[in-house]
């Protein structure tokens, strides 16, 4: 056998990747600028296409376009592959062609449907934020089934799209491996290099390709770095319903709007897990009693924002008290100005976790909650901006605010019951409202 050494020699950091790349089928790895992600990537399917048993291997790198896939990473596969006898080059299609049968691409995502019919034994994808969603789940991850192919997924984050649910689900998934790497944690860039870029970048630029920030492209982010810092905790998980605890819910209503939903469970040390959040438009409040039902969960109190109480004209009504006819007896939550809720917030998020499934729609709407910019006086307005996120902003502001209240006076509860009916004894409700 002839022995093949390829001019390539890892850092400490690229090393590691590969040894964890070898034990995983399935990887997301998150770099900042100038880390050596494609060099990495592109010597270990190097490598992978040395070593592979299979006939005919195919590997492939993909990138957002077939131009960038050549300006990236075409000189370096010419690179490593220099010292290999007998080594193929195809320019036109930008393929290698190895003496053992093994061949890797370099193909660009702009135009998924060319993709289509091929096999693959293993691939990178880098950049994935700029790619279409349907690349990877429509073509190549049925490209990769046949031969039981990996596939490492490696990029500088863009905000929350399928790059980030990619890291944010593998997470979570025992066979995957996730990654991260900020540039004041690598050393790979010297701290005057790092200052003199901060300098001339804003610090939403440079929180993102730097810092690998999710939530820096997001001006005027009111929790982000809360939410990040949850993310980088471990705190955004598996968070499961525990039985032998209540489950108290806490709304933001919507009149020819979206009635928001958080569902909630604190430990008697303080710890809030939040294991559920519902968001629907334009639909009653019968309809909400289906969904407390169907749930199952054993409640303890429904907290609501204070306009529950104010009297329609039609009927003379509130809708506290139609809540309570339909088995829901509503506590209501303190009128507290914006700021001191957002407050409220602030200092509670870093007692949460949240289940990254069940939560995912609310999380986001934390995340992206924001006030605007005022390019006039060049500073943030004071009131945050209406719109997606706020219903699900304003619903955990009123857990924050409801929570608060609740140190100060508990509500009896009875241990009796092994699960609440929304529809049953107005007694039971009245025990736990």
């Amino acid at each position: 056998m002839t022995e093949v050494i390829i001019p390539y020699t890892p850092r400490p950091l690229q090393n590691d990747l590969h040894q964890e790349l070898d034990n995983h089928r399935w990887a997301v790895i998150v770099c900042h600028r100038r880390f050596g992600k494609t060099v990495m990537a592109i010597n270990h399917l190097l490598r992978a296409s040395i070593l592979s048993d299979k006939k005919n291997p195919r590997f492939a790198y993909v990138a957002p376009t077939y131009r960038q896939a050549k300006s990236v990473a075409w000189d370096y596969i010419k690179q490593f592959t220099s010292k290999i006898p007998n080594i193929k080059f195809n320019e036109t299609e930008l393929r290698c062609d190895l003496p053992n049968g093994a061949r890797i691409t370099l193909l660009g995502s702009e135009n998924p449907d060319s993709l289509r019919g091929i096999y693959l034994d293993g691939c990178v994808i880098d950049e994935v934020a700029d790619m279409p969603e349907s690349v990877f789940p429509e073509v190549i991850r049925p490209a990769l089934s046949d031969r039981k192919g990996f596939c490492y997924f490696i990029g500088t984050p863009k905000g929350h799209n399928m790059f980030y649910d990619l890291y944010e689900n593998g997470e979570i998934q025992p066979e995957w491996y996730t990654a991260l790497y900020k540039a004041s944690e690598t050393n790979i860039l010297d701290e005057e290099e790092l200052r003199q870029a901060s300098q001339t970048m804003s610090p939403d630029q440079y929180n993102q390709e730097f810092e690998c920030s999710w939530v820096a492209n997001i001006p005027g982010s009111i929790f982000g770095s809360e939410m990040e810092q949850l993310q980088e905790d471990g705190k955004i998980t598996t968070c499961p319903y525990d039985p032998s605890l209540r489950v108290d819910t806490y709304w933001d209503l919507g009149l020819n709007d979206s009635t928001a939903i958080w569902f909630a469970q604190t430990s008697r040390g303080g710890a809030v897990s939040v294991i559920d959040y519902y968001e629907v438009r334009n639909e009653g409040l019968p309809h909400f009693v289906g969904v407390l039902e169907d749930k199952e969960y054993l409640y303890g109190t429904h907290n609501a924002p204070h306009d529950i109480e104010v009297r329609e004209l039609g009927t003379g009504r509130s809708r506290r008290e139609v809540a309570y006819d339909l088995g829901i007896n509503f506590r209501v939550v303190p009128k507290l100005p914006i700021e001191d809720g957002i407050h409220a917030v602030k200092m509670m998020l870093p007692r949460c976790m949240f289940d990254v499934k069940n939560c995912k729609d609310g999380i986001e709407a934390l995340r992206h909650y924001h006030r605007a910019y005022n390019e006039r006086t060049r500073s943030f307005r004071a009131t945050p901006v209406h719109d997606w996120t706020s219903h699900g902003a304003d619903a955990f502001r009123y857990m924050a605010v409801g929570l608060k209240q609740q140190q100060v006076q508990q509500a009896p509860q009875s241990f009796a019951d092994n699960k609440w009916d929304p529809l049953g004894s107005d007694k039971r409700m009245k025990a736990i409202g």
